[in-house]
């Protein structure tokens, strides 16, 4: 059916009909279209789309979906009382533009349904209790502050701090955990774009993956769509298909600029640095769709990235984001110039919920981590004054310059979490005539955790490995 035929059939069928009169780029104002739905698709007379943002007494704004203008007097019918884009599983694998269209030359993709762009997040009593863990193949994360499967964390830091990387080693670490990834490029470079697939490619990652790409030459209604769309196409695999799924949003400070255009070019009034009242609402109302189903028990999983320019994370945005998240990794660009990589700041950061899913060695782990890595500044401190230290205040010395090497790592290296636990292990309980060679104990830590089928295999294998990484040992 040609779309004149389509939209005849519309205004045939007793939907609501309006003229155009007035259209500024992608602000359309429309008479007559009451009674119409907020977020109702609108199919306008010359075949392009929008969707109603905003319903006055007398008429309604439309963001317009099409690049070309739309004249004046044009004609309007309301073709849907929900925007719905194409959803379905034929989409893993694939990296699609916000209309579902494929970008990445592989033959076009059937869609098993369509799914609301602005969908509600799921009740209260609909929900259950997180409990298991999201390997993330980080070890500073999957140690210190743990992901838990239907938990929402935040990834904040200033420009050029690693983030992208960061959420590149988790989408990585899931092709051996079998969740899905939709990651979703928002207003990006193209060159970002392309260094991102490469590195799902180099990895076989692209596999259990959905790339939804935006870029900063799209308009400022895909810009702004970007987000609710990729949570659309997650929420169908994860409540539908029974299917763990991950969603990353990269970032969410490009989609709150769009949406701060859009919001002044339609008049809102501005509040804090002019962003429009509802900004909070509407990050809140897409990360609170993320959860774990007390129906089926799978789980949907926010990582949303937010920009703390100049490391400042009292900004507007990343307090926003802060206070709807369950959490948050901070990356720190002292950090980062340290050579750590992810360079998270271990003050900062925090997880409220991931705990739940730690077993008693992990949090011991963790707490002595943690321990570590404090007194190690503080030794670093003293050994700066050229004091004599004291043979403990060595030992905490070796072990932290150990601890950092360990916790740094490629965006492409991942580890499981028994191999996590033996290098950690192994770090932590060295004793002060020993000294480790942290490269050889990466290198062969996944070997040895291989070997741990269950609890009591831990120990000798954790003994053997020491036995091979010890500089001067014999073998």
């Amino acid at each position: 059916m040609s779309s004149q035929a389509h939209f005849d059939s519309l205004v045939k069928s007793g939907q609501p009909v309006g003229e155009v009169i007035g259209a500024d780029k992608f602000l359309v104002r429309i008479k007559g279209l009451n009674p119409i739905n907020l977020h109702a698709l609108v199919l306008f007379a010359d075949g392009s789309k929008g969707f109603v943002k905003q319903i006055d007494a007398d008429s309604v704004f439309v963001l317009h979906l099409s690049n070309k203008n739309i004249a004046i007097g044009t004609l309007a019918v309301a073709q849907h009382d929900k925007l719905v884009c194409r959803v379905g599983k034929n989409f893993i694998g694939r990296v699609v533009s916000i209309s579902g269209h494929p970008l990445d030359g592989k033959g076009p993709i059937v869609a098993d349904s369509v799914w609301p762009v602005f969908n509600e997040a799921p009740t209260l009593y609909s929900r259950k209790l997180l409990e298991t863990q999201l390997e993330s193949g980080v070890t500073t994360i999957d140690s210190i502050f743990p992901l838990v499967r239907g938990q929402r964390i935040a990834v904040i830091g200033d420009s050029k701090s690693g983030k992208t990387a960061l959420a590149t080693q988790l989408t990585i670490n899931q092709k051996n955990t079998g969740q899905i990834v939709v990651y979703c490029l928002i207003a990006k470079r193209k060159s970002d774009v392309d260094t991102l697939l490469s590195r799902l490619e180099a990895t076989s990652s692209l596999k259990n993956s959905i790339v939804v790409v935006s870029t900063m030459f799209d308009s400022l209604i895909s810009t702004y769509l970007a987000p609710y769309i990729a949570c659309s196409m997650a929420e169908y695999l994860w409540q539908k298909s029974n299917q763990d799924t991950i969603i990353i949003y990269d970032d969410l400070t490009s989609h709150a600029h769009a949406y701060r255009e859009i919001s002044l070019l339609s008049g809102v009034s501005p509040g804090r640095d002019s962003y429009p009242g509802d900004m909070f609402y509407a990050h809140s109302s897409l990360l609170e769709r993320a959860g774990r189903l007390n129906s089926t028990g799978n789980c949907l999983t926010a990582v949303p990235i937010v920009l703390a320019s100049s490391g400042d994370i009292t900004a507007f945005l990343p307090t926003n984001i802060m206070s709807i998240t369950d959490g948050q990794w901070i990356l720190d660009m002292n950090v980062f110039r340290s050579g750590v990589r992810p360079a998270i700041n271990t003050g900062l950061s925090v997880t409220r919920v991931g705990g739940v899913g730690h077993n008693k060695i992990q949090k011991e782990l963790a707490a002595k981590t943690l321990k570590l890595l404090a007194e190690y500044r503080q030794a670093e401190e003293f050994s700066r004054f050229g004091s004599e230290l004291t043979e403990e205040s060595k030992l905490v010395l070796k072990k932290g310059k150990d601890m950092f090497s360990l916790l740094t790592q490629s965006p492409v290296d991942v580890y499981g979490l028994v191999t996590q636990q033996l290098m950690l292990d192994i770090v932590l309980n060295q004793q002060a005539e020993e000294k480790i060679d942290v490269n050889s104990l990466k290198n062969m830590a996944a070997e040895f955790a291989s070997k741990v089928q269950k609890e009591s295999d831990y120990e000798p294998s954790r003994e053997k490995l020491k036995r091979q990484i010890l500089v001067g040992a014999k073998k």
